[in-house]
């Protein structure tokens, strides 16, 4: 049996790791010229590592750093507004760990032969009978996956009817902060603003900021440290300590639901499948539940049968991380001063329980009722 991975990324080399353990011929497609990853920090929360066991990549442990989970949200100045309850999140759930993005593609890449990789190969059409067209000639398997992002060309040549992209009304920055050490994972929030610092291995620290602007707009590190500079400590000094020219910004997309993530022989996952706000750090993750499903259903049951539980599986549980993805972000981007103040009086006032159990269910996987156990 054979399997083609449209897109090498996280969800993608992932899903060709676990169908590579299971003995099947496995081809990647990447447009890029090498296989890497841009970007900066990732928290694997505990769902995506009860995946990454289930795919057999349990070993991100060792790269990267346990850490605790998400202290909760502040004011800018400094005002707690949300404390989790990080004790009954690590009992009830387990850990989180933080790796750098391009680290967790290498060690995926350790497990594939390096004859099942192909860079430099754009894909141009993909069709439902596992045909693959592509700038390098023409590519067939038993299974297709599309694991190519936001804009995805195998759900544009599958589903030309579909939903496009849609902006969720804000930007977003990703960097490290070299030779910088925090204590907790935390996220501010200010008027049409926020900033979160999550702990990294090897004295870095994760960063990203979000901010409400027009589609394409283009603001660098000393636009965010001008906007910032009178947040609370240690916000200025995590963005003095930024290379400017290391930081990412990308605009913040979200996808509307889609009717199906397969048709024939072809199955979407990841951010082609249901791409979401990363406001609840779920993106990788998602990606990597999908793999885990994917995988064994097939595996399990057969092509068609595997994709038609798999779809079941997954639509239902991706829609509502999306959904609860948006409404967990949005209050951190509202400006009407009336409003934001009304936020920061209120929040403090509600129960650490009601919060936790409005974000808490995208960690619940598998359920308990779900057969699967990590290998």
């Amino acid at each position: 049996m054979k399997v083609v991975i449209v897109g090498g990324g996280i969800g993608g080399l992932a899903t060709a790791a676990a169908f590579h353990r299971q003995g099947w011929e496995v081809e990647i497609l990447e447009r890029a010229a090498e296989f890497t990853e841009v970007g900066a920090g990732l928290t694997i929360q505990p769902n995506g590592l009860r995946a990454l066991d289930l795919l057999g990549v349990g070993e991100v442990r060792r790269i990267g750093r346990v850490v605790d989970p998400p202290s909760g949200i502040r004011a800018e100045n400094g005002t707690w507004l949300i404390r989790n309850d990080i004790g009954a999140l690590k009992e009830r759930f387990g850990q989180w760990v933080t790796v750098h993005r391009a680290e967790l593609i290498a060690l995926l890449l350790a497990e594939l032969p390096a004859d099942t990789l192909h860079s430099g190969a754009e894909v141009r059409q993909v069709h439902p009978d596992g045909t693959v067209e592509h700038t390098a000639g023409t590519t067939s398997g038993d299974l297709v996956v599309g694991s190519d992002g936001l804009r995805s060309v195998t759900r544009r040549s599958l589903w030309p009817a579909g939903p496009e992209p849609r902006y969720a009304g804000y930007t977003t920055w990703r960097f490290l902060a070299e030779n910088r050490t925090v204590a907790q994972s935390v996220e501010t929030w200010g008027s049409g603003a926020r900033f979160g610092q999550v702990p990294m291995p090897g004295g870095r620290v994760y960063c990203y900021a979000m901010a409400n602007a027009p589609a394409g707009s283009r603001m660098g590190a000393a636009d965010l440290r001008d906007r910032l500079r009178r947040w609370h400590d240690p916000i200025p000094a995590l963005l003095d300590a930024v290379v400017d020219e290391s930081v990412l910004q990308h605009d913040t997309y979200e996808l509307p639901a889609l009717p199906s993530f397969v048709t024939g022989r072809v199955a979407l996952l990841g951010d082609a499948a249901h791409a979401m706000t990363p406001n609840l750090g779920q993106g990788a993750c998602q990606a990597l539940e999908d793999a885990a499903t994917l995988v064994e259903h097939v595996t399990a049951l057969g092509i068609a049968e595997g994709l038609a539980a798999y779809d079941r599986a997954r639509r239902a549980r991706t829609r509502m991380v999306v959904r609860r993805s948006r409404q967990a972000g949005a209050p951190a981007h509202w400006t009407n001063p009336v409003l934001t103040a009304l936020r920061d009086a209120a929040l403090p006032l509600i129960p650490g329980a009601v919060f936790g159990r409005s974000i808490t269910p995208a960690y619940a996987w598998p359920d308990r009722t779900d057969s699967r156990k990590p290998q």
